[in-house]
């Protein structure tokens, strides 16, 4: 039997322990990740958790909403046996009106194919030599390489998180007319209690001056690292500083990791940048399915 748990209902070591063992392993579903990346979060719980299905939610007049969170990139169902996973959707949809969630690789469903929307994420191989992987560059990743060189760029692992977020913020922030200040303090505290645990990483690339040009937060586990977060100085990107900070990521986790996962675009623009390094496209579903009333409709838009 299905059950949904509230975050106080769920009991956090078998909670943990499924997703620790669950084929569908990652970062974003431990329960200290999401405490910190949610407003609020409940899991849909498959008898004594056999597997589960954290749900992040948020309330807008009187209407609990499932919404995707800033720094998760995926989440979805985790267990470490073949569970019927239409199920899950049927509970998730007799709980809530509306519901935007990304799933995880591993999971696919047979019903409610309408709400199903196939995105992609781009990714590369580690299973193979750091100079083997730069070769597969395309010519304008090669060529910013040689300009990060030229313009003396240089590396700092796990520096000062602050300075990446004012950079994020002063840059792609701007763009993102969701983010809110709470999203900002999400991200510090992920990396900090991220790093803690040995799970992340934070990369600054400075220039000659000492001048912070680009960062990014990587998360690693079980073989995997990803871009959770990452930001370049808009006014200074002839110096290569974005292509630099990937290569000098690879370079780092190449020996110690098998998969490099570029957080993940559907749009062609930031597609074609992260497969000119020699990256593959992998498919995963993003859930959306919306049966609000006309009025609730109107004020969730």
């Amino acid at each position: 039997m299905i059950q949904l748990l509230s975050r106080k209902q769920i009991n956090i070591e078998k909670y943990d322990t499924c997703i620790a063992n669950a084929t569908q392993c990652n970062v974003f579903g431990f329960s200290w990740y999401l405490d910190i990346a949610c407003t609020n979060w409940s899991a849909l719980v498959l008898d004594d958790y056999d597997a589960v299905m954290p749900i992040p939610w948020r309330k807008k007049l009187f209407t609990k909403y499932v919404y995707p969170p800033f720094w998760i990139l995926e989440l979805g169902i985790y267990s470490n046996e073949v569970v019927d996973e239409n199920e899950f959707l049927i509970a998730l949809f007799d709980s809530f009106n509306f519901v935007e969630t990304r799933l995880n690789t591993h999971n696919s469903f047979s019903m409610f194919l309408p709400y199903r929307k196939v995105r992609s994420f781009q990714y590369i191989s580690l299973n193979k030599t750091y100079d083997l992987i730069v070769n597969n560059y395309r010519k304008d990743r090669k060529k910013d390489l040689k300009k990060a060189l030229k313009h003396d760029l240089t590396e700092k692992w796990n520096g000062d998180a602050r300075k990446f977020i004012q950079l994020y913020q002063k840059n792609i922030g701007k763009r993102v007319k969701k983010l809110r200040e709470k999203d900002y303090q999400n991200l510090y505290e992920l990396i900090k209690v991220s790093q803690q645990k040995k799970v992340g990483d934070l990369l600054s690339i400075y220039n000659k001056d000492g001048v912070l040009v680009a960062a990014g937060f990587f998360l690693k586990y079980q073989g995997k690292v990803s871009i959770v977060a990452s930001a370049t100085d808009l006014k200074m990107r002839k110096n290569g500083a974005n292509t630099f900070l990937i290569d000098r990521a690879i370079y780092k986790y190449e020996p110690h990791y098998k998969e490099f996962n570029f957080g993940g675009s559907s749009m062609k623009n930031i597609a074609k940048y992260f497969l000119s390094f020699g990256a593959k496209n992998q498919q995963y579903y993003f859930l959306k399915y919306n049966n609000l009333s006309k009025i609730l409709r109107f004020f969730k838009r």
